[in-house]
């Protein structure tokens, strides 16, 4: 949805959400930060993209049961759909992330500490554009 926010693999396998990391202070910023570090204690300014953990866990999560409003973009006689919002902390960068859940997925499906990976998904489309974002699966157990 947002240029340089994310990657995308052929597969989806190496489908990646991407920040950028400080070089003074090693702070990760995302969303993606290219003007100076976030970090208020630190005068960096030199900022290089890191490609993001793809796994995390589950923070907190809740439901959403209606229609944003504008600038959210939804055909207003098209059936409301609830979703699922994530809030997932990062394996390696221990920051949080938020998003939706894949589709299908809901709190019902979730709890603090659940194992998710980020997924490419389609918000929206229509004849001329797909629209790209980013969804939290839940890890299904190796066996």
């Amino acid at each position: 949805m947002v240029p340089g926010w994310f990657t995308e693999g052929g597969d989806g396998r190496e489908f990646r959400l991407l920040g950028t990391r400080c070089g003074a202070c090693s702070a990760v910023h995302f969303p993606r930060e290219d003007a100076f570090c976030r970090n208020p204690a630190c005068a960096g300014g030199e900022l290089a993209e890191v490609p993001l953990s793809r796994r995390g866990r589950v923070w907190s999560y809740t439901a959403g049961r209606y229609r944003p409003p504008a600038p959210y973009v939804s055909g207003p006689g098209a059936e409301w759909e609830p979703y699922t919002v994530v809030a997932v902390e990062l394996e390696a960068e221990r920051m949080v992330v938020l998003g939706q859940a894949v589709p299908g997925v809901t709190v019902a499906d979730l709890s603090v500490g659940t194992e998710v990976e980020v997924v490419p998904g389609t918000l929206s489309e229509d004849a001329e554009t797909v629209w790209t974002t980013w969804y939290w699966r839940p890890v299904e157990e190796e066996r």
